[in-house]
């Protein structure tokens, strides 16, 4: 999958698997993004992400990886990895399924945007709104029907900070063709987009 912008030129985007781990590490540092997430925050139980926060927790992604799982896509410039969407069957999503904000709103089977991590060099640049058609893409590639959203609502707050927003905003979901399903919370909205059914 590619992309053009005049902001953020030819972007790449690939499937994370065994081939292209290395590429994963590397973009999320060594830290792991935030605080030693590696992108384990909606897998796991908060007790269990605590408990392997760090290390334990980038084995835990590698784990899923080497069984053949896709927890989500990168984001290429000039064969560097610049940016992370996890998306993936909600029901791969423990945290996210037993949390009573964002739980479900309906029995439809769904995939979930649940993280966004851009390199610091590439923020500000459009990327985010390139991550989620490549993440819409991508479901469809795998016969998904809806693909569903949690962002954060910056509530007339002037800026955010990156671990503050890495489930991304509304108005990006929205000008990539999401609509509002419900608002959980003053922080949070569940929005969703229906992929079209290509006529046989």
């Amino acid at each position: 999958m590619t992309r053009q912008d005049s902001r953020v030129s030819t972007v790449t985007f690939l499937p994370l698997t065994k081939q292209n781990w290395k590429d994963f590490e590397q973009l999320m540092g060594p830290h792991g993004a935030y605080g030693g997430c590696w992108c384990m925050w909606w897998r796991l139980s908060r007790r269990v992400f605590k408990a392997q926060q760090g290390e334990k927790n980038r084995l835990a992604m590698k784990a899923l990886v080497e069984e053949g799982i896709c927890p989500g896509i990168l984001a290429y410039k000039d064969h560097f990895p610049v940016g992370w969407c996890s998306v993936a069957p909600r029901d791969q999503f423990y945290a996210l399924n037993r949390s009573p904000v964002l739980k479900r709103i309906s029995q439809e089977a769904v995939w979930s945007i649940v993280c966004f991590y851009i390199a610091k060099a590439h923020r500000g640049k459009g990327l985010t709104k390139h991550l989620i058609h490549a993440a819409i893409a991508h479901v469809q590639e795998n016969g998904g029907q809806v693909v569903e959203a949690y962002p954060t609502d910056p509530r007339d707050r002037q800026r955010l900070s990156p671990a503050s927003v890495f489930m991304g905003l509304p108005g990006i979901f929205q000008s990539a063709g999401f609509v509002i399903c419900a608002r959980p919370s003053k922080a949070k909205v569940i929005m969703r987009y229906r992929i079209k059914q290509k006529e046989k």
